[in-house]
Order: structure tokens, then sequence, then C-alpha cells
């Protein structure tokens, strides 16, 4: 693989340049730390953080889920299965 296309092919198969898709990918690494870390408050104190995690884990589900990015993750797990 060539290295540009490395850096450039899966951004442009969900619709976005490379700086668009290390932004939106260092936000998903942003809210799991968060939702890692309101579960493990969770897990200490039960009665705190009760939907912080699952909140932004469905949130970032919605967005994996919809547009040029949905498409082409159901097609990855298509091609994923198959193998």
């Amino acid at each position: 693989m060539e290295m540009r296309k490395a850096f450039t092919e899966h951004p442009a198969s969900v619709g976005e340049t490379y700086g668009e898709h290390m932004r939106v990918s260092l936000g998903f690494a942003r809210n799991l730390a968060v939702a890692a870390g309101a579960a493990l408050v969770h897990a200490v104190v039960p009665s705190m953080c009760t939907k912080s995690a699952s909140t932004r884990i469905r949130a970032m589900h919605d967005t994996i889920s919809t547009g040029a990015r949905g498409a082409a993750h159901a097609a990855e797990q298509v091609h994923s299965t198959a193998a």
C-alpha cells in the first residue's frame, strides 16, 4: 500500500479528509476516555454516573451509524464477516 493511501483511503471512504477524520477520531477517543472514567466511578459508587457512559456510547454509535460513515461501517462489517 502506498504511503499516502494509508492515510487517506479510509477517511475518504467515510467522506472526510485526513484532518477531519483525525478530529472525529480524537473526539471518539476523548468520549471513550470520559465514558471509561464514568464507568469506573459507577463501579465504585453505583449511585453515581448511572447513565453517563451508556449515553456517550449511544451518541457515538449514532454518529458511526449515519451517513457515509454508517454505509462504510456496514460495508466493512460485511467484508470482515465474509473473510
